[in-house]
């Protein structure tokens, strides 16, 4: 299936958390019980469909880099930080240590990834809140502290609806906030996304006589 915009998600956090299995959800619809750890980065790429704000369809290719949350991959996996437009920041609401390492996690990802990259947290396991160890107040404490402005979503990577919701919808903001920066007068930008749109790239490379690959 062609598609017109690429972009590039990151998700990071403790090893543990189910970043793998969120990803295996969104990619193959498949929740698996038991997974490896992940050994550096392990990647994988789906093509959505979705409406921007005037509601016109554009097919949009997620890239997504599952990084190891291990300390002794950290100084292989931040070099996959670069280039990331969305960063997905996981945490396991049953261990209350994944949730204080967030902002570790936090401090990487602002330093290694552009200023523009948009950050979600998310709490993994909420299918087992009977064991829970971080509550909302302190996520949301967490982020009045950063004084960001980022969502935060619970989940469980055993069922596919609200992890589909928090991809597609970070692919929508991205695509709204490129319309938003084109309609800017000349000269004035309001971001500088990291998103690769395929039709502009094409243009461009056709006018300097090169090739367009992507990646």
């Amino acid at each position: 299936m062609s598609y017109s915009y690429l972009m590039k998600f990151i998700i990071v956090g403790d090893s543990g958390v189910g970043k793998s299995s969120l990803l295996n959800q969104f990619i193959n619809r498949v929740f698996i019980s038991v997974h490896e750890l992940t050994i550096g980065v392990e990647f994988a790429a789906k093509i959505v469909r979705i409406k921007d704000k005037n509601n016109d369809l554009h097919n949009v290719k997620i890239q997504i880099w599952d990084t190891a949350g291990q300390e002794t991959f950290r100084s292989i996996t931040q070099s996959y930080y670069k280039g990331a437009a969305v960063a997905l920041l996981v945490f396991d609401i049953t261990k209350k240590h994944t949730f204080e390492n967030m902002k570790e996690w936090y401090n990487d990802i602002m330093n290694k990834c552009s200023d523009d990259v948009s950050i979600v947290i998310i709490g993994n396991k909420n299918d087992l809140k009977d064991k829970r160890q971080v509550e909302e107040k302190e996520v949301t404490n967490f982020i009045k502290y950063i004084k960001k402005n980022i969502p935060y979503y619970e989940t469980t990577a055993k069922e596919h609806e609200v992890i589909d919701d928090i991809f597609n919808n970070q692919a929508v903001n991205l695509i709204n906030k490129i319309m938003i920066d084109n309609e800017l007068p000349e000269g004035v930008k309001s971001i500088n996304c990291p998103v690769v749109n395929l039709k502009t790239r094409q243009e461009l490379l056709k006018k300097n006589n090169q090739c367009c690959t992507i990646l």
